[in-house]
């Protein structure tokens, strides 16, 4: 083997349930500290330090502040975009550098602590963290949202997968009432997964009846215990090394987890963009590729760990690359996003350390998948206890191109996909519509009518005829 060949050789996670707990900069060093201890590394001997973006607290330097605690001076040193699929991004560039030769080991930490900043806010109190930055930089996004979205309205994720859903439904044929039972099969089984898990946020094991019924609504058809859940303190890190510093630092064999193949590609960044509504064309490809890169298939995965952070994700992973959501399997060895927690960006850390955790045990292969933005960046990784395949890395294998998108239009549409979204207090608040246009092309359109957003909710709306009237920039649908 190639002294130089990466390998996963320490993981730690935490979970912090009374609040106020700690701010992410010491979360960030408990994981740190917990994983190269796991990897018989001394931190300070850390070549590359790279973190997951915080939702929780801007740092006027982050991976700056965690070296210092650590007594780290990392040559190689990065802070990701806002994405799901950051993790898989990071580790990629790790695993890359290491199997270059650029440095030997590197650590890929991320913490969230958006629980504590809610209890602080609940009590009227300011967040007392650390070294913030001044001036507060941007929101670490990529690309913000269209403007006819924000025109709309259409920016939370709870919105925009809820569209996707609703479009699926439709397409398949399915009903309300049997979308949402399906939805509820597929998902009871990860809640006894986080009920097993020690990490996870929520560890009650739910009936699919529960499931079904249990909860208020948030973005329709979506209720809030089938969503992730964002308000979490948790954090997590993995150690990656060379094989030779890991024969060096006396690493077992059966310690050592190999990234076999990972592949990134991406769906329009516009969910109106899509051309089927409700399918990914990225996710086969990417899926494709990053089994062909790690010489292996779906079936010979002993675990899978699908991104759950909606329905929908789940949804369409299994429909792109042909998995039974009910199968032995399973789609999570977290619990997945709305029971495990869902971190903001750093998830995949937490299902890539339980993935590592659970093949050190029992050996084989798992997949871990990732989702960035509105269904939009996919990233697929393949690992084992086997050394072997390429590793791939960032540029993607796909980018989809999509239809056209019209800001302000007025006249007849018929409707691709909606949701109507809920408050806090339960109650339907408006109405936002993915509509095709007669020549072609997609709009926005908002429901505000009370009457209207009732009938929504009764039955299926997509397909019909709905009218679309203007004021230049937003545009309001009736029917």
């Amino acid at each position: 083997m190639d002294p130089r060949t990466p390998c996963l050789i320490g993981i730690a996670q935490r979970t912090i349930r009374e609040q106020p707990g700690p701010e992410p900069l010491a979360l960030w060093e408990e994981v740190a500290r917990e994983a190269a201890a796991d990897a018989r590394l001394p931190v300070e001997r850390l070549d590359s330090i790279q973190i997951v973006y915080t939702d929780s607290w801007q740092y006027d330097s982050p991976v700056g502040r965690l070296a210092e605690r650590l007594g780290a001076a990392p040559r190689h040193r990065a802070y990701s975009k806002v994405s799901g699929t950051a993790p898989h991004l990071l580790i990629g560039a790790a695993a890359a550098g290491i199997a270059a030769g650029e440095f030997d080991s590197a650590l890929v930490a991320g913490a969230e602590a958006l629980a504590t900043r809610r209890a602080y806010r609940l009590a009227g109190e300011h967040v007392p963290w650390s070294h913030p930055a001044h001036p507060k930089p941007p929101y670490g996004w990529e690309r913000p949202p269209h403007p006819a979205e924000l025109a709309h309205g259409l920016f939370l994720p709870v919105h925009t997968y809820a569209i996707m859903e609703t479009a699926r439904r439709a397409a398949l044929g399915m009903s309300i009432e049997e979308e949402m039972r399906d939805r509820a099969r597929m998902m009871a089984p990860m809640t006894e997964v986080a009920a097993a898990n020690p990490y996870a946020w929520r560890r009650t094991a739910r009936t699919v009846e529960e499931l079904v019924s249990g909860d208020r609504f948030v973005g329709w058809p979506y209720t809030r215990n089938s969503v992730a859940v964002l308000e979490v303190d948790q954090a997590a890190a993995v150690v990656l090394a060379s094989t030779r510093l890991a024969d060096r630092l006396g690493v077992p064999a059966e310690q050592r987890v190999y990234l076999r193949g990972w592949a990134y590609g991406e769906d329009t960044w516009e969910v109106a963009a899509r051309p089927a509504l409700g399918a990914s064309q990225a996710i086969p490809r990417v899926a494709e590729a990053a089994f062909e890169r790690a010489g292996l298939e779906l079936s010979d995965m002993d675990a899978i760990d699908l991104y759950s952070c909606f329905a929908i994700a789940l949804r369409q992973a299994c429909d792109a690359i042909g998995l039974d959501p009910l199968e032995r399997r399973g789609l999570t060895v977290t619990g997945g996003l709305p029971y495990a927690g869902g971190p903001a960006s750093d998830y995949v850390l937490h299902s890539t350390a339980t993935m590592a955790g659970l093949l050190r045990a029992q050996s084989g292969h798992g997949l871990v998948t990732g989702v960035g933005m509105h269904l939009t960046k996919h990233t697929y990784a393949v690992w084992s206890s086997e050394p072997g395949g390429r590793l791939g890395d960032a540029a993607p294998v796909f980018v989809a191109k999509g239809v056209p998108i019209v800001g302000a239009y007025e006249g007849l549409a018929v409707v691709a996909g909606y949701t109507v979204a809920h408050g806090r207090d339960g109650s339907a608040e408006k109405g936002v519509l993915v509509v095709d246009l007669p020549g072609g092309g997609r709009a926005h359109a908002v429901v505000e009518r009370s009457e209207l957003l009732s009938d929504a909710e009764c039955r299926e709306l997509v397909g019909e005829e709905v009218r679309l009237t203007t004021d230049g920039t937003a545009n309001v649908a009736t029917w």
